[in-house]
């Protein structure tokens, strides 16, 4: 996945200014998570990126840590959040030590896996994570149907003495989507241009439902939520 430093830290600017609210969204989790499981005073923030959500769940849960693989992006979450542990695992092979009330995987992180049973691994190592009553809470990305096969996206951030613009292309490659990501950022001191590319998984929704069956969860899709891709909260039995 392509995630430097200069990526990580126009990251969160970038979806800001677009929008994204990670506090409404850490809300509207821990509303899911509490309807289920009303004691739950514990959270894992898995791919937690730059550690906008897990900042926002640390204002829910009395504890709260988060795994991020990409060095960058971990860096930031670290800085962010000084003091709170965050795991460098690959979701795969989270190792935290502990269960938790509620595990997160936000923002369509679950489609950087590569394949259906790569999913089913993911899912099922946040499920051993899980205290009994646990919610596993899993944001997808666009199913098949809702694909763009070439979609382009762009997006203009204009800062004082800076500006700042971010062109996306997205193709498909059979089951999965390529994303080419450019960057242009204007400021005194010059022009500066990168790009970098993610690679994402186009899961179907009984991808989802199979990984939760074999990790014996319970799992349902709440359609509509976030923009549109909708949410998967599955429970771990008591």
């Amino acid at each position: 996945m392509g995630y430097g430093r200069k990526h990580a830290e126009l990251y969160d600017v970038v979806f800001a200014d677009r929008g994204k609210d990670w506090a409404a969204e850490a809300a509207a989790v821990t509303e899911e998570v509490r309807r289920r499981n009303p004691g739950a005073a514990s959270l894992l923030d898995v791919a937690c990126g730059t550690g906008a959500h897990l900042a926002a769940f640390a204002e829910h849960f009395a504890h709260v840590e988060g795994v991020e693989p990409a060095a960058a992006m971990r860096e930031v979450a670290e800085e962010r959040l000084p003091g709170l542990v965050v795991h460098p695992h690959d979701m795969r092979a989270v190792s935290a030590g502990r269960e938790f009330d509620a595990v997160t995987c936000m923002f369509f992180a679950i489609t950087y896996m590569p394949t259906p049973d790569d999913l089913a691994t993911a899912v099922a190592a946040m499920a051993r994570h899980l205290a009994p009553g646990g919610v596993l809470v899993v944001e997808p990305w666009w199913f098949e149907d809702r694909f763009i096969d070439g979609y382009v996206g762009g997006h203009l951030v204009k800062q004082e003495g800076r500006v700042i613009a971010r062109l996306t292309r997205s193709v498909r490659e059979g089951d999965r989507v390529r994303m080419t990501i450019r960057f242009v950022v204007a400021d005194a001191n010059g022009v500066d241009e990168f790009t970098e590319t993610e690679v994402v998984s186009l899961f179907t929704e009984d991808d989802y439902h199979r990984a939760f069956a074999l990790a014996g969860l319970v799992g349902e899709y709440l359609a509509g939520w976030c923009g549109g891709t909708g949410l998967f909260v599955a429970q771990r039995p008591r």
